[in-house]
């Protein structure tokens, strides 16, 4: 996993292309949220499949949810949808509210990892994996915060269809100055003033609509 500044950088770039790529919301795969709540900042991906996972920036460090519905450690697999025996076990009392979130769903679950301020390093629960491949799907459901365009420019092929240049989407990993030109680059039935409100609710840095 990137370090936290890392992570909220990728996780805007992410939802800015998603909002480049596809004007309706519904549709996106990544959202992020610069102002979820005083001094907190959430990014997202739900797949429309049931898969999602939540990463929560709190004063305290981050917290992630995730959850891929038919992985072998999915709460769906047992009667009371309960999380795997171990999964949440030294979750930071800090973190506490945010396991309790009802936006996060915490009743569909898979996995669960957190980074404390005060230990500078992502911690687990303490529990055994399942025993088989990418057992509780983070491989699957992760795999996008390698901070590789070419990995964006991979699932936008096969999610919307298209094959992107990759060097747009580099620039907006690096978080380049917003213009017509790059935005048209990626998505030319979509103009720049009508990424305004997207572009504030993402946080992304900057807007030059000239």
């Amino acid at each position: 996993m990137p370090e936290i500044s890392s992570l909220k950088k990728l996780l805007k770039s992410l939802a800015l292309l998603d909002a480049i790529m596809s004007p309706e919301w519904d549709l996106r795969f990544y959202s992020y949220n610069c102002s979820w709540d005083k001094n907190e900042q959430m990014g997202s991906m739900r797949n429309g499949c049931g898969d999602e996972f939540f990463i929560l920036f709190t004063e305290s460090g981050c917290f992630i949810k995730g959850f891929d519905h038919e992985s072998a450690m999915s709460s769906w697999g047992t009667d009371e949808q309960l999380p795997w025996k171990g999964l949440l076990d030294g979750l930071p009392s800090d973190f506490t509210a945010a396991a309790n979130e009802p936006a996060f769903s915490m009743q569909n679950i898979s996995f669960c990892l957190w980074w404390h301020n005060a230990k500078a390093s992502w911690g687990k629960g303490n529990f055994e994996y399942a025993d088989c491949e990418d057992p509780d799907g983070s491989e699957y459901l992760l795999e996008i915060l390698d901070g590789k365009p070419e990995t964006y420019q991979t699932f936008a092929q096969e999610y919307y269809e298209v094959e992107l240049p990759v060097n747009p989407i580099r620039a907006i990993y690096n978080h380049a100055s917003l213009t017509e030109e790059l935005v048209k680059s990626l998505n030319p039935k979509i103009t720049l003033s009508e990424l305004e409100s997207d572009i504030a609710e993402i946080g992304y840095p900057s807007l030059d609509a000239t």
